[in-house]
């Protein structure tokens, strides 16, 4: 890796952008990539997904615990590759003549600066919880045109997020509006409340009901990590890890004895599993 230059100005990135800017017009020219002179923005979208789903990966891997030159350079890698389809996507946009990069960026810092009155205004702010309850009174009177009415608070949740990060968002702003249990001693007695649901649900046998009270107590589980400070996406990723790296650990251990270990017994694997975990 390059050596890392403390607290670069958008001057020191400027060759390295307008580097990447020109390999983009040079796929994009009359005798460039013809897979590349076929995309749309549309058709970049899967891999703006993709793209993304690897980026988280590779950050979450860089961990206190685990990080290292290689997962650090595996950030690097796929932060650049994220940079290069969202340069490639401003680039159709511009050769269409709908707007220019620059545009983007600039609507980006005015909408932070807005967004940000305690840091570039005179606004003072007691604790977190208002300065997020302040971000959504701003979020949600800003209009989109002219006279239009003022945004709901839900306008800008995506909707393709997956479900359990759907959930966290809309606790979260809901929490932000004021709209949530008093005390977290509240909310554990919600949380209570629906898992005797969902029991009396599973006695009915109704499929149906199961699945409605099954998502009603999720929903509420994940709120009672967001109170605690937990992402429940980010924790559940980081258990599925875990159970993967044991299981992985687990399934070697068995090889190296000879054995496959959808042969072993729930004992011999509960065994391989116990040294795994240790």
């Amino acid at each position: 890796m390059t050596n890392i230059k403390d607290n670069k100005t958008a001057a020191d990135h400027g060759p390295a952008l307008t580097e990447l800017f020109d390999v983009i017009e040079a796929l994009l020219a009359e005798n460039g990539c013809p897979w590349d002179r076929k995309q749309t923005p549309q058709t970049m979208t899967d891999y703006i997904v993709e793209e993304g789903f690897e980026l988280v990966e590779a950050i979450r891997a860089d961990t206190p615990e685990f990080s290292t030159d290689e997962t650090r350079s595996e950030v690097m890698e796929e932060l650049g590759d994220v940079t290069f389809l969202l340069l490639f996507i401003a680039t159709l946009y511009n050769r269409s003549g709908h707007f220019d990069f620059s545009d983007s960026l600039r609507y980006s810092a005015a909408k932070m600066i807005r967004r940000h009155p305690h840091v570039f205004g005179d606004l003072k702010l007691k604790d977190q919880e208002e300065l997020l309850q302040n971000w959504e009174r701003i979020k949600r009177s800003e209009k989109t045109e002219g006279d239009e009415q003022p945004k709901r608070v839900y306008d800008s949740l995506p909707k393709g997020l997956p479900p359990m990060l759907k959930a966290y968002r809309i606790n979260s702003k809901a929490a932000r509006t004021g709209f949530t249990w008093e005390t977290d001693e509240d909310q554990a007695r919600q949380l209570a409340s629906e898992w005797s649901e969902w029991e009396e649900a599973k006695a009915s046998g109704d499929p149906a009901r199961m699945e409605e009270e099954f998502g009603d107590f999720l929903f509420t589980l994940i709120e009672y990590g967001r109170r605690h400070g937990l992402k429940a996406n980010t924790a559940l990723d980081t258990a599925n890890n875990k159970f993967l790296r044991r299981f992985n650990a687990m399934e070697d251990s068995a090889r190296t004895q000879g054995h496959d270990i959808a042969e072993l017994t729930l004992d011999e694997m509960n065994a391989l599993w116990d040294k795994a975990k240790s």
